[in-house]
């Protein structure tokens, strides 16, 4: 077994691209082995600047000789057969083998040494690389038939062993020699095999391995943070960025004007990650402090001090246009920048932001005056301690302590109105021209410089959030209507427009917007109707600008939007752990949009059917249901041939089933008879539980419930053992299984339990 080492080198490789391109060499290096019978191991990757690397270990010498075998007519068939055979496979009659009156066409293939393989696979692979951008270069530029790559390649280093695997691709020939740093090392590197190719190229100053450049530097900064009493800000993302911009990293603290201090620490950090790829540090108080970390590609001879006062002298021009564009924001009131809303569209079909903006103050009022959004007490942090945090006021801090009920819910209803006529104002300041990601953000800041009630400020702030799937859930009651009525809002819309996702195509975001919007449900324990609240959108879209509510504002795509956010529901419960089955049972019902009351179904069912009871209880509702199923519809058959009354009439249909119990239970079947002791048990138990658990369910008491449903356990088994559901009289017949319908009916005010496996 032999080692193959491959490094394709070019100029500078961007770092987004690097992780990717790693995954693809070795996907296509394997699919191009594989056509020839090879199979790799192991393989391992690498990514720098100005190189990709990929070493497969243990690959066998040569491939191993196949025999292939070709089906071809039968002996007997017409000559024209033959001959088309003969003329597919290039062989002649004496060189067919004929098998139980068939003929096949059988070679040999001999096998092939894996240099020659690899020389085919490597321009193949060069070829079909997926760059996500690439470019052509020199004279062969000029035609589009041209090899493409990232950046100009420069040479490929293929070494199978310690022999070279010869090839030529775009004009570079295959070679054992790579280059060393571009300031460290000077001249060319001759790789001698795969086993020393990471060691070669570390003398020359190239450390190959991502995960240890990221190491080095994430150790580095952070030790060079402590030496100056600091605290590093880590960031995986930009630590990966880092590793892919260097391949001798060299960690260095800088330091920046303490007055930049003034713009607000999430500015500041934005400027620092995304243009200058910079870490930024915290002092002993926890605030930004004025130093950053700037990761360099060289050992300087200075110590990197004339490097440092470089980034600092860049980084200073950016921080002075983020402190103008700020304080230049701060000069125009919020309010005074709505008008500029009407200029931005939101959606060609969908009008403008300022739109938008209408229809999300109103449904945040409706929101609080209908009850779905109450006054509670404010837990958080204050502006300016981070873009996570979800509320601002202590603890025990009511909404306002001196009013009454009512006037609590009108002055929480205004703020919420005003804020939401507020939360996009910013999307025309400057900072959010220059910072996009900073939306929201910045609004929370002017905001409360302009001196806006705290809780209005905070929902400027937090109403985008949760963005992600790890994001905070706001809970001060003022944000919670803005963030949920804004993206209650988008869906609305964009399902009335017909602007719905389609298979893996979601530009809107409108499967995050459901999540999103569950999440605030969830976690606050709003009790909404999704339902009237879409219909609410609509609503605000028509009445007041067009005066044709009723022509044009068409409610038929709620269904399809209550459907898509149980969908998009029941991957997140799924995710979360709880049993797809389960999801389905509850959802099953129909009719619930209630996210609070469904979701409690779908815990209670969950924790009830892992119980003895409720596995019990599950195999008596299935056999019941199987019964139902199998008999119903020929005990209705057979008395209704024989013209007698049905009391049995649509027992199969679970709609029909309470008319069918109700028959059983107040004994107005065709004939009574003396039911058997297990039957009228069963009958007690049923009138017993069903009613307790009505209660409990119109309560939301589930766990109630399914308690109560417990109790039929017994009854039902005894019912089953004692009791022939299949007699000979075709009233008692129909009678136990009205009896089992009602079981069913009873089982399915909870859940389908159709639907649970097992």
């Amino acid at each position: 077994m032999t080692d193959f080492l491959l490094e394709l080198r070019s100029e500078e490789i961007p770092a987004r691209m690097q992780a990717k391109a790693r995954e693809d060499l070795a996907r296509l290096f394997v699919g191009e082995l594989a056509k020839a019978g090879i199979a790799a191991p192991r393989i391992t990757t690498y990514a720098t600047p100005r190189r990709l690397t990929l070493i497969a270990h243990d690959l066998p010498e040569a491939t191993e000789p196949v025999r292939e075998e070709v089906k071809g007519p039968r002996a007997s068939a017409p000559p024209q057969a033959l001959e088309g055979f003969l003329r597919k496979t290039g062989l002649t009659r004496e060189d067919l083998t004929e098998r139980d009156g068939v003929l096949f066409a059988v070679t040999e293939v001999p096998g092939r040494e894996t240099a020659t393989v690899l020389a085919t696979a490597i321009p193949a692979i060069v070829r079909a690389f997926p760059w996500p951008k690439s470019m052509r270069w020199g004279t062969a530029s000029l035609s589009p038939e041209s090899p493409r790559w990232v950046r100009p390649l420069q040479g490929i280093v293929a070494l199978f062993g310690g022999a070279v695997v010869r090839c030529e691709v775009a004009g570079v020939t295959s070679g054992a020699e790579t280059m060393g740093h571009r300031f460290h090392h000077d001249g060319p590197v001759t790789i001698t095999s795969a086993d020393s190719y990471v060691e070669t190229l570390r003398d020359a100053h190239v450390i190959v391995d991502q995960n240890e450049r990221a190491a080095i530097i994430a150790v580095g900064a952070k030790m060079a943070a402590q030496g100056a009493g600091l605290t590093l800000v880590e960031d995986e993302g930009l630590l990966a960025e880092n590793a892919g911009l260097t391949e001798w990293p060299v960690p260095l603290l800088g330091r920046f004007d303490e007055a930049f201090l003034a713009v607000p620490p999430e500015v500041i950090q934005l400027t620092a990650r995304v243009n200058q790829k910079y870490f930024v540090c915290r002092d002993g108080a926890g605030q930004l402090a004025n130093a950053f970390v700037c990761t360099a590609n060289i050992d300087a001879a200075d110590g990197g001090e004339r490097i440092v006062a470089g980034n600092a002298k860049v980084l200073a021009a950016r921080l002075s246009d983020a402190k103008f564009f700020y304080e230049t924001d701060l000069k125009t009131r919020l309010e005074d920048l709505r008008p500029k809303l009407d200029k931005i569209v939101f959606h060609e079909k969908l009008g403008t932001v300022a739109d938008k903006v209408g229809r999300v103050a109103k449904l945040a009022r409706w929101l609080v005056e209908s009850g779905v959004v109450k006054p509670s007490p404010l837990q958080g942090r204050g502006l300016g301690e981070g873009v996570s945090t979800a509320t601002s006021a202590p603890a025990d801090s009511p909404l306002s302590p001196a009013l009454s009920p009512e006037g609590e819910r009108e002055q929480l209803a205004d703020m919420a109105e005003r804020a939401a006529h507020l939360a996009k104002a910013d999307l025309v300041t400057g900072m959010v021209g220059e910072f996009p990601e900073l939306q929201g953000l910045m609004g929370g800041y002017y905001a409360a410089a302009q001196g806006e009630p705290q809780q209005v400020a905070e929902a400027v702030r937090d109403h985008y959030k949760p963005v992600g799937q790890g994001d905070d859930v706001p809970t001060a009651p003022v944000t919670v209507a803005v963030a949920l009525a804004d993206k209650l809002d988008t869906l609305a819309m964009f399902f009335w427009a017909k602007q719905v996702p389609t298979g893996s195509r979601d530009p809107f975001a409108l499967r995050r917007a459901v999540i999103a919007s569950a999440r605030l449900v969830q976690e606050n324990h709003l009790r909404l109707n999704l339902a009237a609240a879409f219909d609410r959108v609509i609503s605000y879209s028509f009445i007041d600008e067009f005066d044709k509510f009723e022509e044009d504002a068409s409610r038929d795509f709620i269904p399809h939007l209550l459907d898509f956010f149980a969908d998009r529901l029941k991957v997140q419960q799924r995710e979360a752990g709880v049993r797809h089955d389960l999801i389905d049972a509850v959802f099953a019902l129909g009719g619930e949009d209630d996210l609070v009351r469904l979701l409690a179904r779908v815990h209670a069912l969950q924790a009830f059917v892992t119980t003895e009871d409720g596995t019990n209880l599950l195999a008596g509702y299935k056999r019941a249901a199987n019964i139902l199923k199998k008999e119903a519809p020929v005990t209705s058959k057979h008395i209704a041939e024989t013209g007698e009354e049905d009391p049995l009439a649509m027992v199969e249909d679970p709609d029909f089933a309470p008319v069918v119990a109700e028959l059983a239970r107040t004994n107005r079947e065709a004939r009574d008879y003396d039911r058997e002791p297990a039957e009228a048990a069963l009958i007690a138990a049923l009138d017993a539980a069903e009613p307790q658990a009505e209660r409990a369910i119109a309560a939301e008491d589930f766990a109630g419930a399914m308690a109560a449903l417990a109790t039929l356990r017994a009854p039902i088994d005894a019912f089953f053992t004692d009791v022939t559901v299949n007699d000979a009289d075709p009233h008692k017949r129909a009678a136990r299984l009205a009896l089992l319908a009602r079981v069913r009916d009873a089982v399915h005010r909870v859940a389908d339990f159709s639907k649970i496996e097992g």
